[in-house]
């Protein structure tokens, strides 16, 4: 009897704990679930490089403090319509400039950087300096704008590839895109906050030539002087990025990942053309899209057809 009610009592904390698991997987998603994680891993680093200097981490936290009631209101926004239901999705992408913006702030903040250590690694790897001496070497004005065009396609690239989905009724397509692009930029940022690197951009002077006279090349640099994030250069997130919107693309909708896939492939060459990145930022970034790209056909499911439900126990089921 007493063996019994033992095995009850010991059941029921376990009965209890998969209730609960089973509550939080069927109310969030895995994008929430995620964020929610990044939102607590930003907050350990808001604490531990303000400590000396406090200025502004409050409002970061504030900030960090809504972001979180955000996410636990986005299970309610997507059972209020169609806009809630959208809202409720895109919310994380819609959240990356102010994400990314944080990580500059912190890093200034921090006032330290490892570019050293990323440029020996960079002559081990490639022999030489490749982000500083490639565009002086080969100044090249047509293919500065190819290169520097490529560049400015990241911000389409991201923005296509799960909308494209969307709006063609690969609903749960465009989640799995989504939840893909922002695992990506999540695991970027964290490496921004524990192991900041400034990047070529601001290690070595700029070229001057006819490379960098071309109106992209210029568009950039004035876009990069007014958005840039210092810190922010290992792993490439544009590479990392960018490559899993346009492999997301090319499995999920054949013909929009075509699209993307050229200009994709002249974004990995541009953040490294450009002295935007060390070459081994952008390898970096490969790796980490590869990464994320191999887990999503571990756990994911098989392409689906417009409208096709996901599988059952899914943490991305509608």
């Amino acid at each position: 009897m007493n063996h019994t009610s033992h095995d009850v009592t010991t059941a029921r904390p376990a009965d209890l704990l998969a209730a609960a698991r089973r509550a939080v997987l069927q109310r969030f998603t895995a994008v929430d679930l995620v964020t929610l994680l990044y939102v607590a891993i930003a907050t350990v680093a808001v604490l531990a490089f303000t400590a000396d200097d406090r200025t502004g981490w409050g409002w970061l936290l504030v900030a960090h403090g809504l972001l979180v009631a955000l996410v636990l209101l986005a299970p309610r926004a997507r059972e209020a319509g169609r806009l809630g239901r959208f809202l409720g999705d895109w919310y994380p992408m819609l959240l990356l400039g102010g994400l990314y913006a944080e990580v500059g702030v912190l890093n200034v903040d921090v006032g330290y950087q490892h570019d050293l250590a990323i440029q020996r690694l960079e002559l081990w790897v490639f022999g030489s300096q490749l982000s500083y001496r490639w565009i002086r070497e080969w100044p090249n004005p047509v293919f500065s704008w190819i290169m520097h065009t490529c560049y400015l396609a990241y911000y389409a690239i991201l923005c296509a590839s799960p909308l494209g989905l969307w709006l063609s009724g690969r609903r749960d397509a465009a989640r799995r895109t989504i939840f893909a692009v922002m695992i990506t930029f999540y695991l970027c940022y964290v490496v921004f906050l524990f192991f900041p690197v400034a990047g070529p951009r601001y290690a070595f002077d700029l070229a001057h030539n006819t490379a960098t006279q071309t109106w992209p090349a210029r568009f950039t640099q004035w876009l990069l002087d007014r958005g840039d994030s210092w810190g922010a250069a290992f792993p490439s997130s544009h590479v990392a990025a960018a490559v899993v919107a346009a492999i997301c693309a090319l499995r999920y909708w054949r013909a929009l990942g075509l699209a993307l896939v050229p200009p994709t492939l002249g974004l990995v060459l541009s953040v490294v053309y450009g002295q935007f990145h060390y070459a081994v930022d952008a390898v970096a970034g490969l790796f980490v899209a590869g990464a994320v790209l191999a887990s999503q056909y571990v756990y994911g499911a098989e392409p689906e057809q417009a409208g096709a439900p996901l599988p059952a126990g899914s943490l991305e089921q509608a």
